[in-house]
């Protein structure tokens, strides 16, 4: 499949040989980039009500093609391996923000 891809997030925050730290914030029916991601990475919720994410058919990370959708709990951290293509979507009432440090190779 052909894509066009943005960014991880919607802020690069800090960036050294090791690690990118972004910061992703989306309002109420707000879906970031089309995104592929390249690196295991850590997501560290902040804050909103509910998040989804889109897996497009072509992805190759730990989730099927398909829309997964969860609770967002201030502080919850999850670990996610690399070669996920989606969209991330919230889909609750809140504002939702969240860290996400990529781990580089």
């Amino acid at each position: 499949m052909e894509h066009t891809f943005g960014d991880v997030a919607t802020k690069l925050l800090f960036e050294n040989d090791r690690v990118k730290v972004w910061e992703l914030a989306l309002e109420p029916g707000q879906e970031s980039d089309l995104h592929e991601h390249h690196h295991d990475y850590l997501l560290i919720q902040l804050e909103g009500d509910k998040i989804a994410g889109i897996f497009e058919e072509d992805t190759h990370g730990e989730y099927p093609p398909g829309t997964v959708e969860g609770d967002v709990t201030y502080g919850n951290v999850f670990y996610t391996k690399k070669g996920g293509v989606e969209t991330a979507k919230n889909t609750g009432k809140k504002s939702y923000r969240e860290i996400l440090v990529e781990l580089k190779d």
